[in-house]
Parts: structure tokens; sequence; C-alpha cells
């Protein structure tokens, strides 16, 4: 069989602060009523996203994550919906230093990212962002999937504007059939109802976001849903090793 090629597609370079908030059902629905004349929902509705974590054997990029350090980097493939063979999915270098998040994505095929993580080729076209992710690769060595997020995601945009924001609603994750083309299913990250805040931006918050919030008593945090995932499991983990489940 013929080897993947490296796509000739197009590459996606983001630089921007994100900040996390986790919402109450009764504070999901307080932000989306207040949203309304500020922000528009854009053209896809209520999509259906999933991610990929790679990680070392040893789980050492979600491990250095979670010890918060100042500077931390993951890298996911994500698909919208279910993927096939043939459809596009989008491998994205994550970094995070100084509160500022820089994302390279570039647009594949499940083929393509297989070939590329076993050694057997490139991602994209040369450049600069793929000597970045095949530097990523090449330091770590063996990288391998090691969690798979899912999550049913609003996302609203400002017209004009930089701004984003995104709600995520039933945030899921399973560390087994580890593919983005098998379903959609996995064990809850919160409680029901509660949803994930995301606001994106590239410069300051604007007033009118930040009265809103303090008026709704939403407070940002730091919330990783791979690491809120592997936290989860490695306490299953010690839990049946002890006997208690």
């Amino acid at each position: 069989m013929d080897k993947p090629q490296k796509q000739e597609k197009p590459i996606i370079v983001m630089k921007r602060y994100e900040m996390k908030y986790i919402l109450s059902p009764e504070q999901t629905a307080y932000i989306k009523q207040k949203l309304e004349g500020h922000m528009q929902l854009d053209k896809y509705g209520l999509t259906s996203i999933a991610s990929l974590y790679y990680d070392t054997p040893d789980y050492r990029l979600i491990r250095t994550s979670i010890e918060k350090p100042p500077f931390k980097e993951k890298i996911r493939l994500r698909s919208y919906g279910l993927a096939t063979e043939q459809s596009p999915v989008f491998l994205e270098l994550k970094r995070k230093t100084q509160k500022i998040v820089y994302k390279r994505r570039v647009s594949s095929t499940i083929p393509a990212v297989n070939a590329f993580f076993a050694g057997e080729g490139e991602i994209c076209a040369d450049g600069q962002i793929a000597r970045e992710i095949s530097y990523f690769r090449d330091f770590y060595g063996n990288l391998v999937p090691a969690c798979l997020i899912i999550y049913d995601r609003n996302a609203y945009f400002e017209p004009g504007g930089d701004l984003r924001l995104t709600i995520d609603h039933n945030p899921r994750y399973r560390v087994s059939d580890l593919n983005l083309t098998t379903s959609m299913e996995g064990t809850p990250l919160l409680k029901a109802g509660y949803t994930i805040l995301e606001i994106k931006v590239q410069e300051a918050m604007p007033m009118w976001l930040s009265h809103i919030l303090a008026d709704g008593q939403i407070y940002k945090g730091s919330f990783s849903k791979y690491g809120e995932a592997y936290k989860q499991q490695a306490h299953n983990v010690a839990r049946r090793f002890m006997g208690l489940a």
C-alpha cells in the first residue's frame, strides 16, 4: 500500500489569551441570555468535537502540565463529529507561556497523521510550522494516543472584533478505543448540567463582558479537560488497587 503523503493543506497559527470558567446550569443559562446583543452564535450551532491527545507511555506531557509550569505544551488530533479515513482532521500543537496560548494547526487525514507519528513522513508542506511539529514529535520520542476528550460546543463571535467565546456541554472522556471514528461516547468530566466556558481574546477582555461575569458571580479557574480526565482515571485506578471500587 502506498505511504500516505504529507498534506498540502491550510496552516493556522493562533496567539491569544484564554480564560476558563466552570458554570452551573443556572450560570450557563444566565451567560447565554446576557450575550444577546453582544455576540452571535456561529453558523454551525451545537457542534460535537473530539480531541485525541497524544502523550508518552508514562504520560510525561500531562503530568508536567498538571504541575502548572511557566511553559507547557500538548499535541492533539481534532475532528468535528465522527471522522472517517478520508475526512479532514486537524493536528494541533498547543503551547502556553506567560498566560498566552500559541496554537499551530494543520489540516490532514487520519492515515497521514498515523504515518507521521510512526516516523514515516512529515505532516504538512515544508516550512516553520512543519519544523515545529516535527521537532515536537522527535523531541518526545514515542508519542501514542493517550486520551480522547469529547464535548458539544456552542461557539460565539463578536461581529467586527477578535473576541471568541465557547460553551462546552457534556464534556466527557475515554482512555480506551482511542480513535476518532468509533463513537462520541465517554465518561462525564463534570456533574450533570455543568459546562465549561472559555473566553478567547487577543487583547483585553471588554468591560461589558467583565461586568456580566462579575454580576453572575462567575470566577476564572484553572481547568484542563485532559488534565481532569487523567486525574479522574488515576483516582479510579487507585481505588481499584485498594479494593474500594
